[in-house]
């Protein structure tokens, strides 16, 4: 994934990056997607196109700097 501040439209890596797309939309269980590898696939897909500066504004922002505070501690 190429996730920057700003969201972007996908240029030369548009089929790869729809190749990740489950095929159909699907719940079980309370999530969404059955296998936690297309949640996190589309995830990345859904903030490459939003941007983080955005991302980061859903929520509450003590859940995020934690969320990165863990990254220096190998979380």
């Amino acid at each position: 994934m190429d996730i920057r501040n700003e969201g972007r439209a996908w240029g030369d890596e548009f089929y790869s990056r729809w190749d990740l797309i489950p095929e159909k939309f699907e719940a079980s269980g309370g999530k969404i997607y059955w296998r936690e590898e297309d949640r996190v696939n589309v995830l990345g897909l859904f903030l490459e196109q939003v941007g983080a500066d955005r991302a980061v504004r859903l929520g509450d922002p003590e859940v995020w700097r934690a969320a990165v505070a863990k990254l220096g501690q190998g979380g």
